[in-house]
């Protein structure tokens, strides 16, 4: 008699044991506990160390990290009829733990579908040169329009990261062939520019050794100079008498005036 006394004490200090232990919860400093209790929601449990009722409790953990989801590659047509494929990243984590597990049934997945929705639609509204050129606008577009769409779930998306932009290769080619064009005539606006500001500095050197003609002697007696200093051979130059008149006009007029002194 008294061993089966010891038995059923023995059995029934470990049920006890065991429902102490599936009483105690404890939850990391990222975690929160949602519990139900015959069916209806209690406040919100966490962190830290709390006791549930075994049996008629029921307990959900919601990690409250930001949640770091590849959204798949989607194949779009641009507001210009471009197809291309558009992959992304979108960081998002959890507010409300007890919305995340009340209005949706799985909030990672919603916020993942609602995601490649938004990046279908929201790529298509634009050109293929805004979405180029105006990555940071479309992020912050679809970081918004998702961000409305998931928040009654608890859930606030904080980034979303347009990744790659993948065209066909006939657009491939065609895009070079513009940007190789766009260069040529770049090229051709410069040339044409340093022609213009070549011209002009020679009209302005013609019409100031048109007021001095002493300065085209000057310039050609420093080309002889430069002519003889790189060759060693003798060098005849043809020289117009014109460029030695401001020199014979310059001494008649010393002379004159040293004759009216005397």
């Amino acid at each position: 008699m008294s061993d089966t006394i010891v038995a059923v004490a023995i059995f029934v200090g470990i049920i006890v044991v065991l429902i102490l232990a599936s009483a105690i919860k404890v939850l990391r400093e990222y975690e929160r506990g949602v519990v139900f209790r015959l069916g209806r929601i209690q406040p919100v449990k966490g962190p830290g160390l709390f006791l549930i009722i075994p049996i008629i409790d029921k307990i959900l953990i919601v990690d409250l990290r930001v949640i770091v989801m590849d959204v798949p590659s989607q194949e779009v047509i641009t507001k210009d009829n471009v197809p291309a494929k558009v992959n992304a990243v979108v960081y998002f984590k959890v507010l409300d733990p007890e919305k995340a597990v009340v209005q949706v049934t799985n909030h990672i997945l919603a916020t993942s579908q609602i995601a490649q929705t938004t990046l279908r639609s929201t790529v298509g509204a634009h050109e293929l040169d805004d979405l180029l050129s105006e990555r940071d606008k479309i992020n912050r577009q679809l970081q918004q329009v998702i961000d409305t769409q998931t928040d009654p779930w608890g859930v606030k998306v904080t980034v979303v990261e347009v990744k790659e932009v993948e065209l066909p290769d006939g657009m491939k080619r065609a895009m070079a062939r513009q940007a190789e064009a766009e260069r040529e005539r770049r090229a051709k606006v410069i040339n044409a520019e340093g022609e213009y500001q070549a011209a002009t500095r020679l009209a302005d050197a013609a019409d100031i050794i048109g007021k001095h003609p002493s300065a085209l002697l000057l310039r050609f007696l420093q080309t002889v100079t430069e002519v003889a200093s790189e060759k060693s051979s003798t060098t005849i130059l043809p020289v117009p008498i014109d460029l030695f008149r401001p020199f014979w006009e310059a001494a008649k007029i010393a002379g004159k005036m040293g004759a009216e002194s005397g």
